[in-house]
């Protein structure tokens, strides 16, 4: 039989994400990828056609609604390069049914082309946003205040020097007095800090001995704590705390299990909301802090909850869902409720939803007895392409192993149109959260750092192993694919494990641990160096682990993809693993993109390229 829908059909699948509330309550503003590329968009709260608010031809990767007046500051950077601007966008207030005016403008706030600006709140009195950007040290991220309707060119007024890499707001106190700052010198330590507004003088709010995470923290309503998810005083599992600020005393109000990834508190004191990570999947709670009853939502299927957004008023949460089944979509709960609803509807291409398969949670052992989990996704049926999917030889499909990037990272249910794709063909998927991952605790996620670093790539060969003696897959037909630190994932397991591969396509992945670390961009190498080791210290074992170096044991053919501007894993490490595989004739296909970065974010890119990958592992899986 005919395959039943194409890829292009599955790449057309849409997603919404990023809302945020106007602040009458009445509109979400939100992300959208509709044109292909994420476009800022606005929809009534009560559901209705949405409208278009930006019209660029590179991504927009934010929208945050003024609490006070309807404009709206996004942020965008050029051609996948992470150098961030920020943008005003006024004029979207009215009183039509899509709160608009007469027209909408953006202006350009930040206009330093070369610096990357991150968004860190409004005021509450809505005329200053703060923001972290590195404009004066390409290392360094420092705090800056600004007026958002100062006289064009006029400049943003430093508020705090940064101690290096990332030092982020993270909003306004409730009375405009603090400024929350964030600072992360690991995945694994972090501080927080309250800069006073009128003086820059900072107040450290986690004095801590050792490591400690203080993520996800959240301003409560009288402005006297800090909600926070936190692993201080040696927790394993983050869980949901409150500092207090005057006297920076942490008090945990839940215990660490499952762990805590999220927290927001309402803008008027009613309600606290956290997501805890259930073994990838995710549980919502909100907390009256009135009545103390804690409450969840019902009716969400399997799948993943982010970006939690309250309305001024405590009235409405909003947040992003998606799962196995179900493409990324903004809902909202009004929380007189117990069931939320879908707020946008983006298409999913014609392709019904019992076309989609959900994975199943698996575990198996890896070679020191440690349990690994990983969700697996088995073919709904044979394969429609010439009958030798799941039909040849053994009868067993071949499969897709895909280790995630990061690497403290995760794997979850989310939606994936590529996996669902290529289940469609007739392919299974094993996506492994082998040691190193986040969700399973801080132990855990410590497993590969520095010289455990090829641990972690044993866990993915151990993968493959327990597809072959569970016969859950072909073992002369698997391939692995990754992106990012799961690229690296690809490049280690056919070089260290080369017999294991039929094929590897290789995403905007590491090559060579010592150019990378030279090359990478320099706000983050002190933080990849927390991970991964120094050049200092490290020289030898970056060598000793980096595929550039085992190029002659790969046996199987390469697909590589990377964007020309990718200042997290420059280009230039595609170029010597591809350079080096054609020296030593192994086939490989390379795809670069010269208008993308870390990753593909253009329609037109991915349907050049994913097309192309389906082909290549067709012609040596199939």
């Amino acid at each position: 039989m005919p395959n039943q829908f194409s890829i292009d059909r599955y790449l057309n699948i849409r997603a919404a994400n990023g809302p945020s509330f106007s602040p009458d309550g009445r509109f979400v503003s939100f992300l959208t990828n509709i044109t292909g590329v994420s476009q800022l968009w606005q929809i009534p709260v009560d559901g209705g056609w949405p409208v278009q608010l930006t019209f660029t031809n590179e991504s927009v990767r934010s929208g945050h609604y003024n609490p006070r007046r309807h404009e709206i500051i996004y942020s965008m950077d050029t051609g996948g390069n992470e150098r961030t601007q920020l943008y005003r966008l006024h004029g979207v207030g009215g009183d039509t049914d899509h709160g608009l005016g007469n027209g909408w403008v953006d202006v350009d706030i930040t206009r330093e082309p070369k610096a990357i600006h991150t968004f860190g709140g409004w005021s509450h009195d809505g005329e200053q946003i703060v923001c972290s950007a590195n404009r004066e040290d390409p290392s360094r991220f420092d705090i800056y205040v600004q007026k958002v309707r100062a006289t064009p060119g006029a400049d943003a007024t430093r508020l705090a020097k940064g101690p290096g890499g990332y030092y982020l707001a993270l909003g306004w106190s409730p009375d405009d007095r603090w400024v929350l700052a964030y600072r992360m010198e690991s995945n694994f330590n972090q501080d927080l800090y309250a800069i006073e507004a009128a003086t820059g003088q900072a107040k450290h709010l986690t004095p801590h001995q050792g490591d400690a995470q203080y993520h996800s923290p959240s301003w409560s309503a009288d402005g006297k704590s800090i909600y926070c998810a936190s692993t201080a005083d040696g927790r394993d599992m983050a869980a949901l705390a409150r500092i207090d600020v005057e006297s920076a005393q942490l008090q945990y109000l839940e215990k660490s299990d499952p762990e805590v990834e999220s927290v927001i508190a309402s803008p008027k004191g009613r309600w606290l909301a956290w997501l805890l990570n259930a073994e990838g999947k995710t549980e919502i709670k909100v907390r009256d802090l009135k009545t103390g009853q804690t409450i969840s939502p019902s009716g969400l299927p399997l799948g993943v909850v982010t970006q939690l957004e309250f309305s001024q008023d405590d009235s409405k949460l909003a947040f992003v869902f998606d799962g196995p089944r179900h493409n990324l979509d903004v809902w909202v709960w009004d929380l007189s409720t117990k069931k939320p609803r879908q707020l946008t509807h983006s298409s999913r291409a014609g392709i019904p939803f019992s076309q989609f398969v959900e994975p199943e949670l698996v575990h198996y052992k890896s070679f020191d007895g440690r349990t690994i989990p990983a969700w697996f996704y088995r073919p709904s049926s044979p394969s429609p392409h010439g009958g030798e999917g799941r039909v040849r030889g053994n009868g067993l499909p071949p499969v897709i192993v895909y280790p995630h990037g990061g690497p403290e990272s995760q794997t979850r249910p989310n939606f994936v149109a590529l996996f669902q794709y290529f289940m469609e063909r007739g392919y299974a998927i094993l996506a492994p959260n082998v040691r190193g991952s986040t969700g399973y605790g801080t132990t855990y996620m410590n497993l590969d750092n520095t010289t455990k670093r090829m641990d972690s790539v044993a866990d993915l060969a151990h993968a493959a192993y327990w597809l072959r003696d569970q016969k859950q897959g072909d073992p002369k037909r698997l391939a692995v694919y990754g992106g990012s630190y799961g690229g690296f994932m690809v490049l280690a397991s056919v070089t260290h494990y080369p017999d294991l591969w039929a094929a590897g396509i290789d995403v905007v992945g590491i090559a060579n641990f010592v150019t990378f670390m030279e090359k990478t961009g320099a706000y983050r190498r002190a933080h990849r160096e927390a991970e991964y080791g120094n050049l200092r210290e490290h020289r030898e074992f970056f060598e000793k682990i980096s595929p550039i170096h085992h190029v002659d044991k790969i046996k199987c053919p390469m697909m590589v993809i990377h964007g020309a501007n990718d200042p997290r894993v420059p280009v230039e490490e595609a170029e010597q693993i591809v350079a080096a595989l054609k020296k030593r004739g192994i086939p490989v296909e390379y795809l670069r993109y010269e208008d993308e970065g870390h990753g593909l974010a253009k329609l037109k890119n991915r349907l050049d390229a994913y097309p192309k990958m389906a082909a290549f592992l067709d012609k040596y899986l199939k």
